[in-house]
């Protein structure tokens, strides 16, 4: 009895200790399989992301804004009240500043060339639009010479009124530079590499010629190397 006795609680504690694990191993089991099915809807969702548009979020964003505004409309209309009034209030200054700018720039769009009168008074235009004027400057001639000199008309013989600074002169240099710069960007006449071998006859066939080389110039390097040391069989 007393051997009986002695075995009972060891056997008990065993026991428990066994339960125990079981129960760590079963929540380490449940754990795993938790992970496993977050990875998972995570791999799924960043599947599903990248094959989204790359303007998905704006388009989301654009669409939560036409809805709460047709929601605001229609709360607006029911309380009988003006609803672009409305959400005038509710506007910040910086969204009616880009909304003003948007609908400024389709009212005055940019159609590009269409004749040489048209170019010179959309560049007349831009170089207007960076003139500072100096009115100190302005005001000092004016008293200097008189308004019946400084308003000078057809009749009215003006010299040596205006004197050009030099921080006028380096700003006309520099404008001047620049429109060359981006004449020279902006052309499409390719200049000539005097150093190219001359192998066609004229600019047809050359690009013709360029075209060959940039598809088959690989393949044929070797039969051109021979033909000009004469070593071609």
């Amino acid at each position: 009895m007393s051997s009986s006795d002695g075995a009972g609680p060891s056997t008990s504690s065993s026991v428990d200790r066994m339960a125990e694990r079981k129960a760590k191993l079963a929540a380490l089991h449940r754990k795993r399989n938790e992970s496993r099915q977050l990875n998972h809807a995570e791999v799924v969702e960043e599947d599903r992301r990248s094959k989204e548009p790359k303007n998905m979020e704006v388009r989301k964003r654009r669409a939560a804004y036409l809805l709460e505004e047709e929601e605001f409309k229609a709360k607006c209309e029911a309380e009988g009240k003006d609803w672009k009034r409305e959400q005038l209030r509710y506007r910040g200054a910086d969204v009616a500043e880009a909304i003003d700018k948007q609908k400024r720039s389709k009212t005055d769009p940019d159609k590009g060339f269409s004749s040489y009168e048209e170019a010179s008074f959309r560049k007349y235009n831009q170089l207007v639009k960076q003139i500072k004027p100096d009115l100190n400057a302005y005001n000092a001639t004016k008293e200097a010479v008189g308004e019946e000199a400084f308003y000078a008309d057809a009749n009215t013989y003006v010299h040596g009124m205006h004197k050009d600074t030099p921080e006028a002169l380096e700003r006309l240099s520099k404008d001047i530079k620049d429109q060359e710069e981006k004449r020279q960007k902006y052309s499409r006449r390719r200049a000539h590499d005097e150093d190219s071998d001359i192998d066609y006859i004229n600019e047809r066939n050359m690009k013709f010629n360029q075209k060959l080389e940039r598809f088959y110039g690989s393949y044929t390097k070797d039969i051109k190397d021979n033909l000009e040391r004469g070593t071609a069989v």
